[in-house]
């Protein structure tokens, strides 16, 4: 379902909601069973042949979930979009569409853990995994094999937040007959949309900017109707990770103040780089929106606006020192995830992986933050002191 004409404003408010058919409810109502049920066998034997057009079942269509699925595809300017129960249940749908045994995948720079792990899984099944830290396209296409049908990406890059060119890097793709996959969690539909850009499957974390509210796990896949119905009927049926009706309309409740959200994540994030960018104790600050950022130009044009992760390296980078700062800091929160109203903090040195830190090119020092949605001020008065201590 794409809406190019029609602003992020109105499709997250608007898009999907019919009010005729539930009865003028401003607020859909959430359709909590298992199954439908239909007047007559032929219905039935109607619907069974072509599921993925009717509702059915559970791990089927749900008009709750549909109304958020219709939203998240327009707001991508995609076809269609599938609910998940987690982002990674989308992200394994995805992957697993378009990979067989001994075939073989590429990921560029630095990717969401659990999806480095899961391509480790894979290799039980034959399946191939080559991450290449450098975004040259050169070094890309050198590494492509006959048998690579896979380009996974997330842009900005997880934890060092580095900007890809994704028309560059999809326009080879073709040229080769690969698919390409994209993280756009960062972004969100609002400040990036990367099937404009010429990739084949976008998919999200859920849990974090589209619901907003740190009270929903989910994901959402976004692509072609004709690739759609093939994970329908696979990835999305038979391994059963779908989106339950409840968290669809949590996630409906979150969508509707996304652009809203997005334009106060972004302002508090560029304030907070700038801060940092010029406090003696950071060595470096990781945020596309940063003028010193050596993706600035490329990023503008990637993106329409930034959010509010990002990070930092410390130069006194021990582990000591960083978990030193990171416990001094009040109003951020230790924890995983991002994306919500509340700040959050972590650091991916744990005092025990220096290997992986250098295997991923992470300085020891580097710091995440997730800016939320409490006043600015705070939030940069809180990180001075745990700077200075």
């Amino acid at each position: 379902m794409v809406h190019n004409k029609l602003s992020k404003e109105h499709i997250v408010a608007h898009v999907g909601d019919d009010y005729k058919k539930f009865h003028g409810a401003v607020v859909p109502p959430i359709y909590e069973n298992s199954l439908f049920i239909f007047e007559t066998f032929e219905e039935f034997n109607e619907a069974m042949e072509s599921e993925h057009n009717h509702y059915l079942y559970w791990r089927g269509r749900n008009p709750t979930v549909e109304i958020a699925e219709q939203k998240i595809a327009s707001l991508e300017n995609g076809e269609q979009c599938k609910l998940f129960s987690s982002g990674m249940a989308a992200i394994s749908a995805a992957i697993l569409s378009f990979v067989k045994t001994g075939e073989h995948v590429i990921s560029i720079s630095n990717i969401y853990g659990p999806t480095t792990k899961l391509f480790k899984y894979l290799e039980k099944f034959g399946i191939t995994h080559t991450n290449i830290t450098s975004k040259k396209i050169e070094t890309i296409e050198k590494h492509a094999k006959p048998t690579t049908k896979l380009i996974y990406m997330e842009s900005p890059t997880t934890m060092t937040f580095q900007i890809i060119n994704l028309p560059e890097v999809t326009a080879l793709a073709k040229q080769k007959g690969l698919h390409t996959i994209i993280d756009n969690s960062w972004a969100t539909p609002i400040f990036q949309n990367p099937i404009e850009l010429g990739v084949d499957v976008v998919v999200h974390s859920a849990s974090k900017y589209l619901g907003g509210h740190s009270d929903l796990v989910g994901g959402a896949l976004i692509t072609s109707e004709d690739v759609m119905e093939r994970i329908f009927y696979n990835e999305y049926q038979l391994l059963g990770g779908v989106m339950p009706p409840y968290e669809a309309w949590l996630l409906m409740r979150g969508l509707r103040t996304l652009p809203l959200r997005m334009k106060a994540h972004q302002e508090t994030g560029l304030k907070i780089a700038s801060f940092l960018d010029k406090h003696p104790s950071v060595k470096k600050v990781n945020h596309p929106g940063l003028e010193t950022a050596s993706d600035f130009e490329l990023g503008k044009r990637m993106l329409q606006g930034y959010s509010g992760l990002l990070s930092f390296e410390l130069y006194s980078n021990s582990f000591e020192h960083v978990k030193k700062t990171i416990n001094a800091l009040e109003h951020f929160k230790i924890g995983v995830s991002w994306g919500g109203f509340e700040s959050l903090v972590l650091s991916p040195n744990n005092g025990r992986n220096d290997e992986y830190l250098k295997k991923n090119n992470i300085d020891p020092g580097l710091i995440r933050i997730s800016a939320g949605l409490e006043n600015e001020e705070d939030l940069m008065d809180d990180l001075d002191q745990a700077l200075l201590i």
